[in-house]
């Protein structure tokens, strides 16, 4: 299945990556070798590039084009510096939400939750560079574009996003089961941060012990959980029902 976001072949690969591209991720044959596969070894190491050694035939599948054992997606979107963006949004005076996704890896899944991040005035949104779902063509068609009108940042560990964002006067909310307060009892009002969880596992412990307030939703049905992006649509529409 091609798209516009994929580039293969080992010297385009390491061309794109010294020229500042943004690489989402990089699929490798395994048992792949050669010294200009251990050059492009060395160059995702340098940059931190997520990488799966994967068999070939899952390459083949991803292009039809002579791949020489090396694909990589490129995200269609230019990522915002965190830091920055911070500063720019409390500088101008707008009352923010941001929203951290942690290891969410459903593309659809992170498509839909930009979509209702654009439509409910999310300032904001921080992902983990590393495990993180990529932006792919499925993510932008997922979020109806809006992956483009939304700022999105990559950092290195959200524990330093979350520290930063408390320094910074915002206050940080994780949804999770884990807590006996529903997200009603919570004020959305301030400046704020919702933090989401992984489809699976949820927020990392050590997230959760750092944040300012935890809140879940009440669940009266046999299943224990909503997929995460309709709670955080949930989440998101509490913040906007609470602030007009």
């Amino acid at each position: 299945m091609e798209n516009n976001y994929q580039i293969y072949g080992i010297r385009a690969i390491m061309e794109a990556i010294q020229s500042g591209k943004s690489i989402d991720k990089v699929f490798i044959q395994k048992g792949l070798k050669g010294g200009l596969f251990h050059e492009l070894e060395l160059l995702i190491q340098k940059h931190q590039i997520n990488v799966s050694f994967v068999p070939v035939e899952k390459l083949n599948r991803l292009t039809r084009k002579n791949h020489q054992g090396v694909i990589a997606t490129i995200s269609p979107i230019e990522f915002h510096n965190f830091e920055e963006m911070v500063i720019k949004i409390l500088e101008s005076g707008k009352n923010p939400i941001f929203l951290l996704l942690d290891q969410l890896t459903d593309v659809r899944n992170f498509g839909a939750i930009i979509r209702t991040a654009e439509c409910t005035g999310v300032s904001g949104i921080i992902i983990q560079k590393k495990g993180a779902a990529p932006v792919t063509a499925d993510t932008v068609k997922t979020s109806a574009g809006a992956v483009f009108k939304i700022p999105i940042c990559k950092v290195e560990h959200l524990k330093d996003a979350v520290y930063y964002l408390q320094a910074s006067g915002v206050k940080v909310v994780a949804a999770t089961e884990k807590t006996n307060n529903t997200l009603y009892n919570v004020s959305f009002k301030e400046p704020v941060a919702i933090v989401m969880g992984s489809e699976d596992t949820g927020i990392a412990p050590s997230l959760l012990k750092i944040v300012d307030d935890k809140a879940k939703l009440p669940m009266f049905g046999d299943i224990g959980s909503l997929n995460v992006s309709v709670a955080c649509g949930v989440f998101l529409y509490e913040v906007v029902r609470q602030r007009q």
